[in-house]
């Protein structure tokens, strides 16, 4: 099979702000397999999240120096595959858009799309989160009045864990919830940018404001002040950083209530089902996340998302220069839809 990659640069509606920084656009990977006359497509996008930033230049690097290796495989050989690349030591991203292309590949020779081969049912995504950065009260409330321009809303995630501190994420939430639709549920992530006891007084505070769940409160390498803000939070824990594939989850069984999959810190689609398997044998809730994706890594998410209790698969949505189609919104949910493979198209 043939392998080739070509970097695209898609940048963003309104940069986006957390606590570690800010993003204005972002350098992607459009990878492209070719094997019988079919092409798979894949993606990888670069992210500074975790345990080491995983740049596009690293990420194309690793795939070309990849791609002699796996020319004599074809895209049946998914086993062997996963076993190379083990011995390559590729970084998530990269292992993400192989894998990628790899399962559009298959369903295409299928002629079906991956939700309907793996047996999963469209009508149990719920509706995705749209993200409102770290910003002033002011300028946040506008964030959230152009989503609303956008597309229907029927879940916001706001992210909090402002340098500035806990006063400046409370005003900040305060004047976002003003304008939050009815009926929408609220969450919040604060990326790691807070305290212990930070984190528990927030957690009783947001809990009064009707906030659904929290994500990654903690900064990765704290995962052993878990359990104390487990017992004390009147609301769900989510890892986001502290977990990237299925050998983080038992660690993190016993002191939050799901995890947030994210196909690049995974490393794809069969990784990420994996995930969704064993936190269901640890009776953990599961999401779906994404950094600066496009339509093609959303879309491909979007067919596991019969699994999830909350997506927040918006990160395309807020692209000014998206090359792909793929998974529609529809009544705020992201749908993939019938065409086969990941369904993706330009």
């Amino acid at each position: 099979m043939q392998i080739r990659v070509q970097p695209f640069t898609v940048h963003k509606r309104v940069p986006l702000t957390i606590s570690r920084g800010t993003t204005a656009e972002s350098t992607n990977l459009w990878l492209i397999l070719e094997h019988d006359g079919i092409e798979g497509w894949g993606e990888a996008s670069p992210f500074a999240a975790g345990r080491s930033p995983q740049t596009t230049s690293t990420i194309a690097a690793a795939l070309e120096a990849a791609a002699p290796h796996l020319a004599d495989y074809t895209p049946y050989d998914q086993q062997a595959i996963a076993a190379r690349l083990g011995e390559l030591h590729l970084p998530s991203a990269a292992r993400t858009a192989l894998d990628l292309a790899l399962h559009d590949w298959l369903g295409k020779r299928a002629g079906l799309p991956l939700w309907k081969l793996w047996g999963l049912e469209r009508d149990r995504i719920v509706p995705t989160s749209i993200t409102i950065g770290i910003n002033t009260p002011e300028s946040a409330q506008q964030r959230l009045r152009g989503w609303l321009e956008l597309t229907q809303v029927h879940a916001v995630k706001i992210k909090l864990g402002s340098p500035a501190g806990l006063e400046a994420d409370r005003a900040m939430f305060s004047a976002v919830l003003q304008d939050v639709p009815t009926g929408a549920k609220v969450s919040v992530d604060a990326n790691g940018g807070w305290d212990l006891p930070g984190a528990i007084a927030m957690s009783h505070w947001l809990a009064e404001r009707g906030v659904t769940y929290l994500e990654q409160p903690l900064a990765p390498g704290q995962e052993a002040d878990l359990p104390k803000l487990y017992r004390e939070s009147p609301l769900p824990l989510f890892a986001d950083e502290s977990c990237f594939d299925r050998a983080d989850i038992p660690k993190l069984g016993d002191r939050v209530h799901g995890i947030n999959i994210k196909l690049m810190k995974a490393g794809g689609l069969s990784e990420a089902l994996a995930m969704v398997h064993t936190a269901q044998a640890h009776g953990l809730q599961l999401m779906f996340g994404c950094y600066s994706d496009s339509t093609l890594a959303n879309t491909a998410a979007a067919h596991l998302t019969p699994f999830a209790t909350h997506v927040d698969l918006d990160s395309h949505l807020n692209l000014l220069d998206d090359p792909f189609l793929g998974a529609e919104m529809q009544e705020g949910r992201l749908i993939p839809g019938d065409r086969p493979g990941l369904g993706v198209y330009c």
